[in-house]
């Protein structure tokens, strides 16, 4: 006869040895959702001495305390510790009562609002099944990768002083369990899902970026190539978002090399994939070769890319500008942000082996003109050839011995005579034709775009939504390269890149917000935003309603930007409107 099921089993603490220390661990049962078979992990809750005397862990400490009560101890055990900790905990807590828990919550409001508003929550339910509890666990993650610069070995330290979704503490293994349900399946059918929110008619535009990384684990890692050819290895992070909402709607990561053109086919057809049908790019470094725009160009592929003025399309249409008034007759003014503009038609010829000569007349050059910054670079044009002066004359008059291979380099803007030994300066006279080229680009700058209607200042404006969308971007990366990881290796790229997508998609919102709104001249980032929200206060009581401290101006004054509503009768009581009635008016 089979002996009976404990149905405590898996709540009973029991002593394991590993590598010479005891440690109080029970073995819950877990299921692997891709191959449905059980397996059991040891969880520890503390270390046991030769005393028995228990010494509890984070994983103890962070525990709730109804996950507390249910685990079982030996009856010899000493638990003395564990009491005490208790108690300490309970006592350190900002509590209007005894039995009250008072965490920060006004940032952690906003965001859950936001993941509302985007329909964040939506798609994580569907991705996870309807599994809530796991929804809010990645949730609290991806707003603890948004407020703060901390890895996510704290998430529980900060869990104890702010009210985040889930109630239960993420420690280092129980966020491990999490990364093991984020595989590359979920993370295509968020994609998805997120492209989908999206209209027919948005446009998409492309950040890409190369990160350094210490590691070798991960294979974009391990078979990435520095371009500059020193260690460390490198990858190309990648991020798709709207023009029209400012909403990232793809992300990936690739080896360095996957900048080149026998990669781009990869990364255009998993864009398509996803439902991005109407995809245009802005590109970043990792798209700048020429020989990536010519595939682009054969490809069919719509794009915007800066070009060097220097350039011989570019550099023939500034030579054939009118000044004569002063600035360029042909071009427009731009009131709004100071600088002259043009759009010019132009054929490239693009070469390829066997298949002959391509012309391609979809694309344009969008040349600006900035007469402030022409005045900045001619200024210190003056300011580099005064001081290169200085310094020949200085090894003139000192008969300075100087390397011949690289003297006429370091003073460009000079032509140098050295004397018979060549290894002193003889004289010197400005070199009038690299001075005048320069004078001749200062202040311009140039876009070039392919199978796009947009005029020049249209294209400028998305231009610099890629800037924008790049600082968020960079914080993504910094955070996954910068940071020591709680995942094991081979979950760490997937797992992580999902949870900060998920922050880059909520930073990237109230950041769009904040751009569009009267709040850009209150707080001059997103972060602002959130530590103004900050100090409102979730106060919860047993037995009785959860109290939400009351908002001020500033609070209120974000939520209507948001258009959200703050908790009900929770306004301020006071009001600072003028009264209307004249001086000494009796007042109803």
């Amino acid at each position: 006869m089979a002996r009976p099921v404990d149905p405590n089993a898996q709540f009973r603490v029991k002593a394991h040895f590993t590598n010479g220390r005891a440690y109080a661990s029970t073995q819950p049962p877990t299921i692997d959702p891709l191959t449905g078979k059980k397996k059991y992990r040891y969880v520890h809750w503390g270390s046991l001495d030769e005393n028995l005397k228990f010494t509890p862990n984070a994983a103890f400490y962070e525990a709730t305390p109804e996950e507390r009560a249910r685990l079982i101890f030996p009856d010899n055990w000493d638990m003395s510790l564990a009491e005490q900790f208790t108690d300490l905990k309970n006592s350190e807590r900002p509590d209007l009562c005894s039995n009250c828990v008072n965490r920060l919550y006004g940032d952690i409001w906003l965001l859950e609002r936001v993941a509302d508003i985007t329909g964040i929550r939506q798609d994580l339910l569907k991705v996870f099944h309807d599994d809530p509890e796991m929804v809010n666990e990645i949730l609290t993650l991806a707003f603890f990768a948004c407020l703060t610069d901390y890895n996510f070995n704290r998430v529980a330290d900060w869990q104890n002083i702010v009210k985040a979704p889930t109630q239960r503490g993420l420690t280092p293994p129980i966020v491990t369990d999490i990364a093991q349900f984020i595989d590359n399946r979920r993370r295509a059918e968020f994609i998805r899902l997120r492209v989908a929110r999206l209209g027919k008619d948005d446009l998409y535009a492309i950040e890409s970026t190369d990160g350094s990384a210490a590691g070798v684990s991960h294979a974009d890692i391990r078979w990435g190539d520095n371009p500059e050819k020193y260690p460390p290895e490198k990858t190309m992070d990648i991020v798709a978002y709207s023009l029209s909402s400012h909403t990232p709607v793809y992300y990936g990561t690739f080896p360095e090399f996957s900048s080149s053109e026998r990669s781009l086919d990869i990364l255009l057809k998993d864009l398509e994939e996803a439902g991005c049908k109407d995809l245009f790019l802005v590109t970043g470094r990792g798209y700048k070769a020429i020989n990536n725009i010519n595939q682009f160009i054969s490809l069919g592929q719509s794009f915007v890319s800066r070009v060097l003025t220097t350039q011989r399309e570019v550099a023939r249409i500034i030579a054939e500008l009118d000044f004569s008034n002063g600035h360029p007759e042909s071009m427009k003014l731009d009131y709004d942000n100071g600088f002259y503009y043009e759009q010019y038609d132009i054929t490239r010829e693009i070469r390829e082996a066997g298949a002959g000569v391509e012309s391609s007349d979809k694309l344009k050059l969008n040349l600006y003109f900035n007469p402030f910054r022409a005045v900045q670079e001619r200024m210190m044009l003056e300011i580099k050839i005064s001081d290169q002066k200085t310094k020949l004359n200085a090894l003139i008059e000192n008969k300075s011995e100087v390397d011949s291979a690289t003297i006429k380099n370091d003073f460009g803007y000079l032509t140098i005579v050295l004397n018979p030994n060549k290894r002193t300066v003889k004289s010197f006279e400005a070199n009038t034709k690299i001075i005048s080229k320069v004078e001749m680009f200062a202040g311009f700058f140039s876009i070039l775009t392919h199978g796009l209607d947009f005029d020049a200042s249209k294209i400028y404006h998305a231009y610099l939504l890629r800037d924008k969308q790049a600082r968020y971007f960079q914080r993504m990366k910094d955070r996954l390269y910068s940071n020591s990881g709680v995942f094991s290796p081979d979950d760490a790229m997937t797992s992580r890149l999902f949870i900060l997508f998920v922050s880059l998609i909520l930073g990237s919102y109230v950041n769009h917000i904040r751009e569009s709104s009267e709040l850009k001249n209150i707080f001059p980032s997103p972060l602002e935003i959130f530590d103004a929200m900050r100090p409102i206060r979730c106060i919860e009581r047993p037995n009785m309603d959860t109290l939400i401290t009351p908002f001020d101006a500033t609070q209120l004054h974000i939520c209507k930007e948001f258009g959200v509503n703050a908790p009900g009768c929770l306004a301020p009581t006071h009001s600072r409107q003028k009264s209307k009635n004249k001086k000494g008016a009796a007042r109803p």
